[in-house]
């Protein structure tokens, strides 16, 4: 389909292009220079909708790829003779239709001249093949027809092409034709390059954010961590012992690098738990380790949206601002899928299979996978490690008491794994041993 301008053509695909009138075109060449990206309105060159306007020469116009498509020897050479008269350069012609789809493949030109009256492969046959190809459904096309009548040309249309030379191929309406057909090509081409060099900015800022991200998290656990382990190694350790025991137990390759962050973030709660409870050398009191259950609710606080501030929105009254339509509310807040998952395992990593757990009961399947991974990975690095309280246990010792709490504290497949693959569990130890 076509939208049409004065004796300018514009395949459809391309409507947030606007149109250059031909006479524009013709004065622009003859200065030596062809500007696209603007159009005519009220007597003004006006900006258009392009991303990234630009300029393309005479120069690159007479050099681009023009392939002449028709099975009549003379009548290429007339074409040819015409477009080498107008400056053309880079001209290539084809009389046997059977190999033409093969030869744009190859020699991808920036405008086809085809005939629409070929024996045993036709225009019409060509055009459909382009359509249906997305590496040459971009190529403007030219019919050449002795053939004017409406039917041809709405069938021409329809199958792509966008615009018409009748026969005999008068050379003042060959010239703007073809140019204007070129400058489709060079508007193409030019947004091809510029989406490519957006999508290269989009991956190389969201690399960037990505690791920020990733950094904020770090720091996030290991302030929470330092609270009761001088290093902070534990919140690293138990991220991979968690991302192990997702990969092992098939997860998706999202879920198993996501939960090698989030389950990072697990303790982050502890953050508002008292020093003196925290690092007690001796056993907790009711009272302390009632406190200490707080640090899951206190974790799922720290990370959720629903708990980003009532009043006070990153230190913004917002009574204060109770007229700005520009303040978001908490819940419109976007959570990073890392957070939203981080703020799941804080809640919910002290649950148990059977129920027994807290903070709030749930027992099984209705604990969230994420926190129930955690949960084994937790465990198995608090036995194995040194703490204020207790001295680290050997390996076998640690395994023994994940086995006792398989089907009541653990889910019993989850553990399964996780028993079954020591080897990489005990990589993980030394690779991030407690720094002395």
């Amino acid at each position: 389909m076509i939208v049409e301008a004065t004796d300018t053509v514009w395949p459809r695909s391309h409507d947030s292009v606007r149109l250059i009138r031909a006479d524009h075109l013709h004065s622009a060449v003859a200065d030596g220079r062809i500007a696209f990206g603007t159009d005519l309105a009220d007597g003004h060159l006006l900006d258009t909708a392009l991303p990234h306007p630009g300029l393309v020469t005479a120069h690159e116009l007479l050099t681009s790829k023009v392939m002449i498509v028709d099975d009549e020897e003379v009548n290429v050479r007339v074409v040819r003779k015409q477009l080498q008269r107008l400056g053309y350069r880079n001209l290539s012609s084809m009389t046997d239709p059977a190999e033409v789809i093969s030869e744009l493949h190859r020699q991808q030109p920036d405008v086809v001249l085809l005939d629409v009256m070929m024996p045993e492969v036709s225009g019409f046959e060509i055009l459909e093949a382009m359509q249906a190809d997305n590496s040459l459904r971009a190529i403007p096309v030219l019919i050449l027809t002795a053939m004017s009548d409406r039917k041809t040309r709405l069938s021409a249309l329809e199958l792509g092409a966008n615009d018409f030379l009748e026969k005999p191929i008068d050379q003042a309406e060959l010239a703007p034709r073809v140019r204007n057909a070129l400058m489709i090509r060079a508007c193409q081409k030019q947004l091809r390059s510029y989406a490519e060099d957006l999508r290269t900015a989009v991956l190389q800022r969201t690399r960037q954010l990505s690791r920020s991200r990733l950094e904020v998290v770090h720091c996030l656990a290991r302030a929470a961590e330092f609270r009761d382990d001088d290093t902070g190694q534990h919140v690293i350790r138990v991220g991979h012992f968690a991302k192990l025991i997702a990969h092992h137990a098939g997860m998706p390759r999202a879920f198993v690098d996501m939960i090698g962050f989030a389950a990072q973030l697990h303790d982050v709660g502890k953050i508002g738990i008292p020093d003196a409870i925290l690092q007690k050398p001796g056993p907790l009191t009711e009272k302390e380790f009632d406190f200490m259950r707080r640090h899951c609710d206190m974790g799922n606080r720290v990370l959720s949206a629903s708990h980003v501030g009532e009043n006070v929105l990153f230190g913004i009254d917002r009574s204060e601002h109770s007229d700005d339509d520009t303040m978001m509310e908490p819940e419109e807040m976007w959570v990073s899928p890392v957070s939203g998952m981080a703020a799941t395992i804080a809640m919910t990593h002290h649950e148990k299979w059977d129920g027994s757990g807290y903070p709030n009961g749930l027992s099984g399947e209705d604990i969230p996978i994420e926190g129930r991974i955690t949960a084994i990975a937790d465990v198995f690095d608090a036995l194995s490690s040194k703490r204020p309280y207790k001295e680290a246990f050997p390996i076998e010792r640690c395994f023994e008491i994940l086995r006792e709490g398989r089907g009541s504290h653990f889910d019993p497949e989850l553990l399964d794994v996780f028993l079954s693959c020591r080897p990489e569990i005990e990589q993980i130890q030394r690779e991030n041993r407690e720094e002395s």
